[in-house]
């Protein structure tokens, strides 16, 4: 199995494939997968394959059924077969491929069609250079294991079988580029598109990064050499995880640019690196330590599993831990962090509604195709599964003095799960929990299965911490101690426009959803005034039980609604150390 891809057309947006197949079996069968491991929804890839074309050795065409969207079978005896298609690259984000003269970037899932019976076969690839002279300079970076070609030149790769050959994907441009070491192993720093970061400070602090995971997991690290690849753009964020590799996106301003080695972390940046850690924990923890349900992965179809909060959940609540305990972030910036992630959950009414467990499982429609009622129906795996990892990492620490952590299942789920290949269900968590507090857990893992609030307080109490529920101070307050809420309340998040405030999402219950706002409404007057971006400051003046006259226009219809002034609800988290020397129990 060959493949010979090529930037054809920039300025179009098209790779040219052709997928030469030595052995093919009589009626081959070729597809493409509908989606790709770390983002659970149908993504249908091959809706940008454009004038797929076969032939046989003596360049004879040869005929093409297609057997569903994303499935063909060719019309041919054993023997060679080559296909040419071409892909529609104009999808900037870290799932698919964008093409044009500032960069390229593919997942194999999207360009590399598949041929069914041959999966396990070895796979080979050459990546060409564009034919256009003023991209005469660009480079390539993958984690794919190179055997011909430059370093970071266009060149041949080789993947033992396809599920290897779709999880590396590459980016090509005019890179800047950057190695560290380590625990032995080097890691590469790619970064495409204008920016001004410091590389060094970078590098220094992803290195802290990386060392302290793979001690967490012990050594030898699950890979021989990491790749870090980051789009840069005005405003952008997002990451992807693979083997030995991560595609990444960033705003500009979220690189450091200081030339001072030590300079202060910006809250962007900040946001980076913790991006950067969850990624790269992924490299263990949903790569090589997966659920059942995927081993193997059917990239085919929707694959149900009750266990992503283990698995971004878990990792989630890492990746900013694992900022502060490298050394790259203080401890007030963390708590600080963490008040952010239960802030989002706490601010959503969703989380009576879901559970964690079903969460987990409608990922693919419920989490991935959200809407303006999702704070409402739904709660996040990520975040909340964030706080039950935090839960049960406080919970082992309290009851074994310190003994155990989260640390501990962290570890006995690579040496049972990640080392062997076996996949994880649904109690394999809470077996090494049970052996690990020697009691059984229902206790603490039914809050998988209902939508009760975890109970955070009274154990953060224990490790020094207080956490305290305030009101908001408005639409820019994520959480987070040293700030006085507002004392009333709205309900909506909205968006100011030349006229009036476009409503975003609306509360249920709240002041804003009584009065019959929805999300869509543009709001213009309040108390028979024009309204602005200080609406919600204006409304402190007002006193609690007042009632307040709304316009609104719903599409083209003007319609009037009563606001009645309500104190603010606490729906925001702020958390301190109140004991600094008890803390060390979880803040090392």
């Amino acid at each position: 199995m060959h493949y010979h891809i090529h930037a054809i057309d920039p300025k179009a947006h098209l790779f040219a494939v052709t997928l030469t197949i030595e052995a093919a079996q009589a009626q081959q069968v070729l597809y493409l997968p509908a989606w790709l491991p770390g983002s659970y929804m149908i993504r249908d890839f091959a809706k940008n394959l454009i004038d797929i074309q076969v032939q046989d050795a003596n360049q004879q065409p040869l005929a093409l059924t297609q057997l569903d969207k994303q499935t063909w079978r060719v019309n041919n005896d054993a023997g060679q077969i080559q296909l040419t298609y071409q892909v529609y690259a104009w999808d900037l984000s870290v799932r698919t491929a964008h093409l044009d003269t500032t960069h390229g970037f593919f997942n194999g899932s999207c360009v590399f069609l598949a041929a069914k019976g041959l999966e396990e076969t070895p796979h080979s690839v050459t990546i060409a250079a564009p034919a256009l002279s003023e991209l005469a300079d660009w480079k390539v970076a993958t984690s794919m294991t190179r055997t011909a070609g430059d370093q970071f030149g266009f060149g041949e790769f080789s993947a033992p079988n396809y599920d290897d050959l779709i999880d590396h994907p590459v980016e090509m441009g005019d890179l800047t580029i950057d190695t560290f070491i380590a625990a032995g192993v080097p890691h590469d720093v790619v970064l495409s598109g204008k920016h001004r970061c410091n590389m060094a400070r970078l590098c220094q602090d992803l290195k802290a990064i990386c060392e302290y995971q793979i001690s967490l997991f012990g050594t030898p690290a699950p890979f021989a050499r990491y790749v870090f690849m980051t789009t840069v753009l005005g405003n952008g964020f997002g990451g992807l995880e693979h083997k030995a590799s991560t595609a990444l996106m960033c705003s500009r301003g979220d690189l450091p640019t200081a030339s001072d080695l030590n300079a202060p972390v910006e809250k962007g940046y900040r946001t980076y690196l913790s991006l950067c850690s969850h990624e790269y924990f992924h490299s263990w923890n949903v790569k090589r330590i997966k659920p059942a349900e995927f081993t193997p992965f059917d990239l085919s179809q929707e694959a149900y599993t009750q266990q992503l909060w283990a698995y971004e959940g878990i990792t989630s609540y890492y990746d900013d831990f694992i900022t502060y305990r490298s050394g790259c972030v203080e401890q007030s910036q963390y708590l600080t962090m963490l008040s952010e992630i239960a802030t989002r959950v706490y601010r959503g009414k969703g989380r009576f509604k879901q559970s964690l467990n079903d969460s987990s499982f409608n990922a693919w429609t419920k989490f991935y195709k959200q809407d303006e009622n999702a704070a409402n129906a739904i709660v996040s795996y990520y975040t909340k599964g964030s706080l039950f990892a935090l839960f049960l990492d406080l919970t082992l620490r309290t009851e074994s003095q310190g003994q155990y952590s989260l640390d501990d299942v962290m570890r006995q789920l690579w040496q049972d799960y990640g080392l062997t290949g076996k996949g994880t269900d649904v109690t394999s968590h809470q077996r090494i929990v049970e052996g690990l507090l020697n009691r059984n857990c229902d206790d603490i893992f039914t809050y998988l299965s209902n939508t009760d609030d975890l109970p955070l307080a009274d154990l953060f109490a224990k490790v020094g911490i207080k956490m305290e529920l305030r009101s908001s101070k408005g639409s820019t307050d994520q959480g987070g101690a040293g700030v006085e809420g507002d004392k009333i309340g709205f309900g909506a998040r909205t968006k100011a426009e030349g006229f009036g405030l476009r409503v975003l999402t609306v509360s249920q219950g709240s002041p804003a959803h009584q009065a019959g706002l929805s999300a869509g409404d543009l709001l213009i007057a309040a108390d028979n005034l024009q309204v602005n971006a200080q609406f919600e400051q204006q409304l402190q003046s007002y006193s609690v039980g007042a009632v307040i006259k709304l316009h609104w226009f719903r599409r083209d219809e003007l319609m009037q609604g009563e606001l009645r002034v309500t104190e603010a609800v606490k729906d925001t988290v702020s958390l301190s150390i109140s004991d600094a020397e008890l803390s060390k129990l979880w803040l090392l």
